[in-house]
């Protein structure tokens, strides 16, 4: 008797499994339809912006450098990065660049 229920909750996770797999990633909307779609990009996405106000961009400008910051998305991966440099007062020179950050999207179901 348990082998049977064993077996067909095998067969049940088997089948949630392909419909999650195939089903969500090849019919067009089903994933926005079961967890809603992603909220807009920022409207300024690739452009460099100079951060006075954050305290990191405060301690930079002490230091004689600026802090700049910019949403980037990645089509390839579909994910939207956070990306900061800092320049040379002076020289407008690149100095330091900070690893990218991922910014995670919201869903809104509609």
């Amino acid at each position: 008797m348990g082998f049977i229920i064993g077996f067909l909750v095998a067969i049940a996770a088997i089948g949630g499994l392909f419909y999650i797999l195939v089903i969500y990633r090849n019919v067009p909307g089903a994933m926005e339809q079961r967890f809603g779609v992603l909220e807009e990009l920022p409207e300024d996405v690739g452009q460099w912006k100079v951060d006075t106000e954050s305290d990191e961009g405060k301690t930079a400008q002490a230091r004689g450098l600026k802090r700049e910051t910019r949403h980037f998305f990645e089509v390839q991966k579909n994910r939207l990065l956070k990306q900061v440099r800092y320049r040379n007062q002076a020289t407008n020179e690149i100095t330091r660049i900070d690893p990218d950050e991922v910014v995670k999207r919201k869903r809104i179901r509609s």
